[in-house]
């Protein structure tokens, strides 16, 4: 009996030796209680840091899943959209994660000589993960679709009607003045003739060195005619969550109400060019009689039109640009 206790004695010494450890200095194992606790005593500090350092700004944006106030009818369809697309996301996330942590679990290896069982198919969940991504894509387009006739249909009769150019690098607003005629294209009829809203427009510009305004009137149905005599620009306002591309040789309309009265930022959001960062336009949503008093005020200092400032040698002509400055156009 003592020859088979040595030998044992020596057959576990060995096996400890190719496991790179040593007799007599065994670390005894403990708990992994303590260990979670730390963990979580860490992660709720980081998290309790973090929150304290957003500001109030920060946290109006968490709220808003990081997109602006809705200042139109139109905001709240695109956000809704939003909102539940991050929502399918993060269910699509917890379940590959739940996943993946059960298999890492569930499935490991217990010991250095263990191969776990090998599965070389399995049909149902070929199926289901086969036919489930379908099912979200059909219905991620479903509401992509609804979401968008909303945004995109025209009213027949809009309140007013503006005509916008897109041009490198800057915009013109061209408003109407008198009887709007609703039927209007804002391009050419059927013989080729002008076929505008207005009988008379009066305008406003950018330059190079000047960012253009836009002034319209709060809880008004605006109809944008956007045009391009150059390159495909794109139109949008951030508050309004909608935007739409400016095309040469056609034209696109937009139809925005917006809801609350306020300074906005406008852009291009399209690459449009070298100087496309200069593509920038404000935005003041007003009352109708500021409205009113606007259009005069542009009258009154000759921005005056029979037709929209839509195109000529007043595009070609980049003015605010210097000779040798970035985007300048002969």
């Amino acid at each position: 009996m003592p020859g088979v206790a040595r030998w044992g004695y020596s057959l576990y010494v060995e096996k400890d030796r190719e496991r790179g450890s040593s007799v007599g200095l065994q670390v005894p194992k403990l708990s992994g209680v303590p260990a979670r606790r730390t963990l979580k005593a860490a992660l709720l500090g980081v998290t309790m840091l973090v929150l304290a350092g957003c500001s109030e700004a920060d946290q109006h944006q968490i709220r808003n899943l990081a997109m602006p106030d809705r200042a139109s009818a139109e905001g709240p369809y695109t956000y809704e959209l939003w909102k539940w697309a991050w929502v399918a996301a993060m269910v699509t996330g917890v379940i590959v994660w739940g996943l993946i942590f059960y298999a890492v679990v569930r499935f490991r290896r217990r010991s250095h000589d263990e191969v776990p069982r090998q599965t070389r198919y399995n049909l149902p969940l070929e199926v289901f993960y086969t036919i489930a991504p379908v099912l979200m894509c059909v219905v991620f387009f479903f509401h992509t679709v609804r979401v968008q006739d909303e945004v995109l249909k025209l009213d027949p009769e809009p309140d007013m009607t503006v005509e916008v150019l897109g041009q490198q690098w800057s915009w013109t607003f061209n408003h109407g003045v008198g009887e709007q005629d609703p039927s209007a294209t804002g391009g050419e009829d059927e013989n080729g003739e002008p076929d505008f809203a207005y009988g008379s427009y009066v305008y406003t510009s950018g330059t190079g060195a000047q960012i253009p305004t836009l002034v319209i009137p709060v809880d008004q149905t605006i109809q944008f005619n956007l045009h391009s005599p150059d390159v495909i620009h794109d139109f949008g306002v951030p508050s309004f969550l909608v935007k739409m591309d400016v095309i040469p040789g056609r034209v696109n309309r937009l139809q925005v109400t917006p809801t609350v009265e306020g300074e906005y930022v406008g852009k291009c959001y399209e690459l449009c060019g070298v100087s496309h960062s200069r593509m920038l336009f404000n935005v003041e949503v007003v009352s109708q009689s500021e409205y009113d008093a606007y259009l005069a005020d542009l009258a009154e200092a000759g921005n005056t039109a029979e037709t929209p400032i839509l195109g000529g040698s007043y595009v070609r002509d980049q003015a605010g640009l210097d000779d040798e400055s970035e985007g300048h156009s002969e």
